[in-house]
């Protein structure tokens, strides 16, 4: 084994006018979760707990599209969806349309080790959550006033802003005051004016080489009331064996459609390909004309990241003391 790797997105698809300001709280909040995963490799916990301890730090501050800070729905509310895999034995345990659960990864944990299901949703999510005694709070926590501000630009342009955050200030230099008919993304056939996610996730293989991967999002600004995106689905946004764990961010229905986290799995194992390649090989060839990114870990202690979008989230660190956080290419 290659010693313990860590990684963490922010999301993948980042507005080149974003403000540098903006960019650096975004660097800043990446570098304390890596810190606070390297801590806890150091102190030999397992992957696992690494991956939900650092989706969980993500979640609690606003910053990213998780947790607190998700993104609202058509009616203004908050519905999130979090997964978590660890790999040595495939585990995995899910949950979407949550509106009172604090931390979304924890409740997915439970999921996978204290009920005989892999993913729970909408009202039994709650109130499997309401029984296993986790931490409840107000809808009204988890939403901000830039995401308010960012819901009625939505309505507005009567249009889905896909995945999150457009600056409040400087709105039009960025991809929402320039974007055009022509340049409009699409999602299922349909046009989207607004490009911009910011869902969060973690990979981590321990120095035992036990691989483990975490997703969490609020999903998509002004989507539709129990919108399910690629975040809680195994295989898609989130997967985890002996080879690697991994964990995409971008255009849910494009990483559903290529079952993208899954897919490097099967290419290492099937075609030999190295940790990298396999990244490289799954953003080229299997997101048609899909947007997104990855983060990924080997057990052999290789850390990797991929995105063909104009930027994506990210850190980085390995045991032999490399440490990188970066949002451009």
């Amino acid at each position: 084994m290659g010693g313990w790797a860590i990684a963490v997105h922010g999301g993948a698809g980042v507005d080149p006018n974003l403000p540098p300001h903006r960019q650096e709280e975004a660097k800043q909040l990446l570098t304390r979760c890596l810190n606070l995963g390297i801590s806890a490799l150091r102190s030999s916990l397992p992957a696992i707990d690494v991956v939900e301890l650092v989706v969980r730090e993500l979640e609690s501050d606003p910053l990213f599209n998780s947790g607190r800070g998700s993104a609202l729905t058509e009616k203004g509310t908050v519905e999130m969806e979090a997964s978590i895999m660890d790999g040595p034995e495939r585990r995995c345990g899910a949950v979407s349309g949550l509106t009172t659960v604090k931390n979304p990864i924890s409740l997915a944990r439970l999921v996978m080790e204290k009920s005989p299901h892999s993913y729970m949703a909408f009202s039994g999510a709650e109130e499997f959550a309401r029984k296993q005694g986790v931490e409840l709070v107000e809808n009204q926590y988890f939403i901000t006033d830039e995401n308010v501000g960012m819901l009625k630009l939505a309505k507005e342009a009567n249009s889905i802003l896909f995945d999150y955050r457009i600056p409040a200030v400087g709105l039009e230099t960025c991809s929402a005051g320039s974007a055009s008919v022509e340049a409009a993304l699409q999602m299922n056939g349909l046009p989207i004016s607004v490009y911009a996610p910011e869902t969060v996730g973690c990979v981590v293989v321990d120095g035992l080489g036990r691989c483990a991967a975490g997703t969490s999002t609020g999903g998509l600004i002004n989507k539709m009331s129990g919108r399910i995106g690629d975040s809680p689905l195994i295989g898609s946004g989130t997967y985890a064996g002996k080879l690697c764990g991994v964990s995409c961010t971008g255009e849910g229905e494009a990483i559903i459609r290529g079952t993208l986290a899954r897919d490097v799995a099967a290419v290492m194992e099937y075609k030999g390909l190295g940790l990298q390649e396999a990244v490289d090989f799954v953003i080229k060839d299997r997101l048609d004309e899909g947007k997104a990114g990855m983060i990924a870990v080997s057990n052999y202690g290789e850390v990797a990241c991929g995105f063909n979008t104009t930027g994506m989230f990210r850190g980085c660190a390995t045991e032999d003391g490399f440490m990188e956080v970066g949002i451009w290419e």
